[in-house]
């Protein structure tokens, strides 16, 4: 290699091949990708607010789900649009490792839940609609 060569590799160039991710496959943001995310966020902020604000969903379970469906659609637009989140940032290995602690996530919680449920019926028979009866007064015959 020259010195001609190495000159114009240290210059912060990388000959005349431009290319739309760093070196590490990050890929570069642009003010509409941006601005795509940051008017999906909005939406997906005002319409939950707006359900809950207008009293649209009476039903409380429904509106759990709704509400956590767009919970769910928001994390997924900030994932792509703000941390850049794809199957090729870095191999793959950094979506794999996000799923990986979501579903550890899921299983801790569900888990948790579960536990919880069953210690408070088996614990606690007088909460669970098993009211403990007092015994009956002995009867006396005259």
């Amino acid at each position: 290699m020259s010195a001609h060569d190495t000159a114009i590799r240290h210059d912060g160039h990388h000959g005349d091949d431009h290319h739309d991710h760093d070196e590490d496959g990050a890929p570069h943001s642009s003010f509409s990708g941006y601005m795509v995310g940051f008017v999906l966020s909005i939406v997906l902020t005002a319409i939950p607010f707006w359900l809950v604000m207008a009293g649209v969903i009476t039903h409380r379970p429904t509106a759990v789900l709704v509400l956590g469906a767009f919970a769910v659609a928001q994390i997924l637009v900030h994932m792509v649009c703000f941390l850049h989140m794809n199957g090729k940032v870095e191999g793959g290995w950094t979506l794999l490792s996000t799923i990986f602690t979501v579903v550890f996530v899921a299983i801790a919680i569900a888990g948790t839940l579960w536990v919880m449920f069953h210690m408070n019926e088996n614990m606690m028979p007088a909460h669970g609609g098993h009211a403990v009866h007092p015994p009956a007064a002995p009867h006396s015959t005259p």
